[in-house]
């Protein structure tokens, strides 16, 4: 079976989700209240894609588009805690590059070995053991672990060549790039016989570059027709765009230098996802099958106008070996031009950003469908909010309490929040009632359990949604009685 060649890929990520934290007391014979010895979860497993330089396309990712990273596992008593989940390791092709599905460029990975973190993995949750304080000797509850990163990626492979060539369909640029170097392409004499990019290793004197053969162009390429835009994003990174011209073509409507105005126009319709401008890269024009008599005329006569266009030409014949050997040198020195241009590679260097002296962390904004509600907006108390275990009121007095020390409940009155108010924070809501900060002893009680949260004396949600009914409905009957 003939082996298939895959430049771009969606593929469905999951990070491992963090180990819930242990709640446990360590008991021994005559120490019937040893302490709290809950051990933390484990963190879930990352997905990682490293640049393999073994791996030459994304096919793996085309069959299997779905990948899983190992879930953290849960602490245990006697403060043993949880293993962290397996990572998962997936090997790109060098000059990967990493999208969102709206066309965001994450990441381009270039160079063996480089990583890149598709998928953070969740934080596995704190067990009672590290949540014990001089205010809560024995916590009866623990955090739970934080779910994975979810992410639905683009991996588009841009191939990391010196030299691209660039022709119409059969005209000589698979027989080129087999004559120059050791690859070994597919060649018959039939438009789009090139249907994956080839790359060849190709040696000038004491230079070494890659050169590889994009699929045949055609006219509305830039715009999805034939098979250029799949292939143009990997003339990306070419130091210099070689047109192979066919001058023994039998086509009647086309000659050279149409060829290379259609090529040129295609060209600059095509915005590269990468940055920079492909009209900005050197240019070379390859006569090339002058071998035919008809040909090397062509060739002579359509040479003058090229060059006074600003094009390097050259005339050669794969078939006979003609003039390759002053073209490779020739694009030897333009990739040692471009090389010697570009900036020294700078040493990886670790930014600290520390926050803001006037930022806390989060926003209280109101809630649009709710005109009494409002929502709390940050990442710590997102997070803290999926730690909690709504089910065990110590721990909602916990995350009350946290949330008091960050400052929320403070905001919230300063912005109008009365007692009940319904607030939401990530995908929980629930109703206001403002506390104490936390290590007040008058708060303190048996284990699992929160004073503040025994206190029944206020209006219920199912109360207060009542009477909002009834004064919205004796507001329309008074609207009524005035317009009659």
């Amino acid at each position: 079976m003939a082996s298939r060649f895959v430049d771009r890929a969606v593929i469905h990520l999951a990070a491992g989700d963090g180990g819930n934290g242990c709640a446990s007391v360590h008991r021994e014979k005559f120490k019937p209240l040893g302490g709290p010895d809950g051990g933390n979860g484990g963190n879930g497993g990352d997905v990682l894609l490293i640049v393999d330089p073994n791996v030459h396309t994304l096919l793996d990712f085309h069959f299997r588009p779905h990948a899983r990273a190992g879930n953290g596992k849960q602490g245990q008593g006697s403060n043993r805690n949880g293993a962290a989940g397996q990572s998962l390791e997936m090997h790109v092709p060098d000059g990967t590059v990493v999208l969102t599905q709206d066309g965001e460029v994450l990441a381009d990975l270039v160079g063996a070995g480089t990583t890149f973190v598709a998928a953070q993995g969740g934080r596995g949750g704190l067990g009672n053991a590290a949540l014990a304080s001089r205010a809560r000797k024995a916590p009866g509850f623990a955090l739970l672990g934080e779910e994975g990163e979810a992410r639905d990626l683009v991996l588009e492979l841009r191939s990391v060549a010196d030299v691209g060539l660039l022709g119409f369909p059969s005209a000589g640029k698979s027989s080129l790039i087999s004559v120059v170097s050791a690859a070994k392409p597919k060649i018959a004499d039939y438009p789009f016989t090139t249907l994956v990019p080839n790359l060849g290793v190709v040696e000038a004197g004491e230079t070494v570059f890659t050169m590889a053969d994009v699929p045949g162009l055609i006219p509305g390429a830039s715009e999805g027709k034939g098979l250029g835009l799949d292939f143009l994003r990997h003339i990306e990174r070419c130091a210099v765009l070689v047109h192979v011209v066919d001058c023994a073509t039998y086509e009647s409507d086309r000659d050279p230098l149409s060829d290379v105005d259609a090529l040129e126009n295609e060209l600059a319709r095509y915005t590269p996802s990468l940055g920079g401008d492909l009209a900005e890269r050197p240019r070379v024009v390859v006569l090339n099958k002058v071998d035919v008599p008809e040909a090397a005329e062509l060739a002579e006569l359509v040479r003058p106008d090229l060059e006074a266009r600003g094009f390097q030409v050259f005339e050669i014949s794969t078939a006979t070996r003609k003039g390759l050997r002053e073209l490779t040198f020739a694009l030897a020195q333009v990739v040692e031009r471009y090389r010697a241009a570009q900036p020294a590679p700078e040493p990886a260097k670790i930014v600290l950003k520390p926050a803001a002296v006037d930022d806390s962390g989060f926003t209280v904004e109101s809630d649009p469908n709710d005109p009494e509600g409002f929502i709390v907006r940050g990442t710590r108390p997102e997070r803290w909010v999926r730690q909690t275990n709504f089910g065990n009121d110590e721990a909602v007095g916990y995350l009350g309490d946290r949330l008091n020390r960050l400052g929320v409940e403070e905001e919230l009155a300063r912005q109008g929040a009365q007692p009940g108010s319904p607030v939401t924070i990530g995908d929980v809501t629930f109703d206001w009632e403002p506390s104490t900060p936390a290590g007040v002893a008058a708060h303190m009680s048996g284990r699992g359990t929160d004073a503040r949260l025994e206190d029944t004396s206020r209006i219920s949600a199912a109360e207060r949604k009542e009477a909002r009914r009834m004064r919205r409905d004796g507001t329309e009957e008074g609207d009524a009685e005035s317009g009659d």
